[in-house]
């Protein structure tokens, strides 16, 4: 029986159905069974196919390692309900003491749950691994007031106030430079793509009645 033409509604039902309780096609890893059916899909299944869904989402993040897949591949018409790969022998339900599954369903159902929590926390763990990194720098500042009677704690306060997504303020502290004039050095953590030194110098200037220039005394990267 197979599962049909996988291109269509009725075939993705079959193959739905048959993955509603499994992880994979055939037995309880990915093999060339899984290959050969994801290789039958021209895309994921819709939505309202979840368990196939799932399942090619599961098989597509393996990308090229696919192709090391254990087990022969075999055609599309031996995997599925009644396939060969899949099937039992007429013969073998003849007698009615053996059982062909027994006990073990429950075990086997345990099993392929916990299989399938491991592929996919696997999945999520390899998806984090490849999220973007963030540029970040650091940037030391020298701001000098106009003289020695500049209120340098109002001139801290002021600095501190600028405020935008991107950037935290670090330490500081005051530098002597000549008669009794000391300057403000306060280190700052900015992320490249969001705050630019440009910035900076323009929104501490602007702070006209403490702030006399900014300087860029160290920048790097982080």
């Amino acid at each position: 029986m197979g599962f049909g033409d996988l291109k269509s509604d009725s075939g993705l039902k079959v193959l739905n159905d048959f993955l509603r309780d499994k992880s994979y096609i055939d037995g309880f890893q990915p093999s060339q069974a899984d290959t050969v059916v994801f290789s039958s899909l021209s895309s994921a299944p819709d939505m309202k196919f979840a368990h196939a869904r799932r399942w090619y989402n599961h098989i597509n993040s393996y990308g090229s390692e696919k192709a090391s897949f254990p087990g022969t591949k075999k055609t599309i018409g031996d995997y599925g309900p009644g396939g060969a790969a899949n099937g039992v022998a007429a013969d073998d339900n003849d007698d009615d003491d053996f059982d062909l599954f027994g006990d073990d369903d429950e075990e086997e159902a345990e099993e392929a749950a916990k299989l399938k929590e491991q592929r996919l926390a696997e999945y999520a763990a390899k998806k984090a691994k490849k999220a973007p990194l963030i540029a970040k720098s650091s940037i030391l500042l020298d701001v000098k007031p106009w003289d020695d009677e500049t209120d340098m704690k109002a001139l801290e306060d002021a600095v501190r106030s600028v405020s935008t997504d991107g950037l935290h303020w670090g330490a500081s502290k005051l530098v002597p430079i000549a008669f009794g004039i000391k300057k403000l050095q306060i280190c700052c953590t900015v992320e490249d793509d969001k705050v630019g030194t440009d910035f900076l110098e323009e929104s501490i200037t602007a702070f006209e009645d403490f702030v006399q220039s900014v300087d860029i005394a160290a920048f790097n990267k982080i």
